[in-house]
């Protein structure tokens, strides 16, 4: 449909190639990734005889570097003024460590490629994310942003599911699964480095010399450390995935199904985070996003007060809806908060402060969990998400093209 001057309306407009593109890279990529990282805990501990100390410190120090390389990353591609570079470099960092791990013999060899194949993430995820935002139509911000988280869940439970199958058909060989994970993780890296285009940046769009000096996170301004605040409380209220797969193990659950938790969390989120996206551009975000609040409240209840299966069940999914209706509106929430500049900077930052809060959510229900039970831990998120929604009624919007 088009209006009196022949121009196409919004409801017959299209997102650009190049989200598309992105979004199947992230697709690509995960299932690789989770194809590996679904088995890794086993493999390094039977395999290889690592100890469950040695599988934590070798996850948190990959995770703590992601976080710090994050920060650096986005900066660097505000101050060189181009995204898709470092995007690409990041994935292929992951791409190359993905042999490294059928091959290796020894421990030292997959924490290297871990450790790597972390920094490759922390090198690419806000360059990405602010190349989404470069790409996206402004009116289209919100849909742009849920169609990439939507193909990114999707491939976070393609992987497992491909990792269980294969690992049924290879007869439990686990490099031979690993050897199939590398093609995945190359079809991202061509898709990034062909198929994805930058767009030229606005003429007036100022040179930034020193992303991370005082003066220019300064010009972040109050509404997106509002935003940073308030993801940041949501974030201590729903601390890691593994907690859910406890309480799997404690409702019941057969060990053999455990995993279906997290399938079952991920499709619910992928099935939702696009929709939510394109009506977050219609009806705007915070409504939305407190609604993603309130499911996120109502997960915590069923999970800490129901004891069987069946709120087990409805427990994740609502969990995995909160996920769709929060993450790709988070995130366009912090790039319609700062000048398109800053940008990559301003992801670097969110990503930082929003990790560190992850690591001390999970350490505190893990605590809770250890001295007062699952029910305490699941009630301690629904409070903190009732903070977080009570911050969010004070978020400014300041809308940036």
């Amino acid at each position: 449909m088009a209006d009196a001057a022949g121009r196409e309306t919004p409801a017959k407009r299209r997102l650009p190639a190049g989200i598309w593109a992105l979004g199947f890279v992230s697709l690509f990529m995960d299932v690789s990734s989770e194809m590996i990282h679904a088995l890794l805990p086993v493999y390094l501990t039977v395999g290889l005889g690592a100890s469950a100390l040695a599988l934590g410190l070798i996850e948190g120090i990959a995770e703590a570097t992601a976080a710090i390389t994050k920060v650096f990353s986005g900066a660097l591609s505000d101050r060189i003024g181009r995204r898709k570079e470092l995007a690409a470099l990041g994935y292929g960092l992951a791409a190359v460590t993905k042999p490294v791990f059928p091959l290796a013999g020894a421990l030292g060899w997959v924490v290297g490629a871990r450790f790597v194949d972390r920094v490759g993430k922390g090198i690419r995820g806000a360059p990405r994310d602010a190349l989404v935002a470069d790409i996206a139509p402004a009116d289209m911000r919100g849909a742009a942003f849920g169609l990439r988280q939507t193909l990114d869940t999707v491939g976070a439970f393609l992987g497992p599911l491909a990792a269980l199958g294969l690992m049924w058909l290879f007869a439990d060989d686990f490099r031979a699964v690993f050897w199939v994970a590398v093609l995945p993780a190359f079809v991202s890296v061509a898709l990034i480095l062909w198929v994805v285009k930058e767009p030229e940046a606005p003429a007036p769009r100022r040179k930034v010399r020193n992303p991370l000096s005082r003066a220019e996170l300064a010009l972040l301004g109050r509404p997106y450390w509002q935003v940073v605040a308030v993801a940041t409380v949501f974030t201590l209220a729903r601390f890691s995935e593994a907690f859910l797969i406890l309480r799997a193990e404690v409702a019941g659950l057969a060990l053999w199904l455990v995993p279906l938790v997290l399938v079952g969390m991920n499709i619910a989120y992928a099935a939702s985070a696009w929709p939510v996206g394109v009506l977050s551009d219609r009806i705007g975000r915070r409504g939305l996003l407190m609604a993603g609040l309130g499911l996120l409240i109502a997960a915590d209840l069923v999970l800490a007060l129901s004891g069987g299966l069946a709120g087990l069940a409805i427990g994740v999914l609502l969990w995995g809806l909160h996920m769709g209706f929060t993450q790709g509106i988070l995130s366009t929430l912090v790039a319609e908060t700062v000048p398109g500049e800053l940008r990559g900077t301003a992801f670097g930052m969110y990503n930082l402060v929003t990790g560190v809060a992850m690591l001390a959510a999970s350490l505190a229900a893990g605590a809770l969990w250890e001295v007062a039970g699952p029910a305490a831990t699941f009630l301690a998120g629904a409070v903190f998400a009732a903070v977080a929604m009570a911050g969010l009624r004070g978020t400014g919007r300041k809308r940036v093209q």
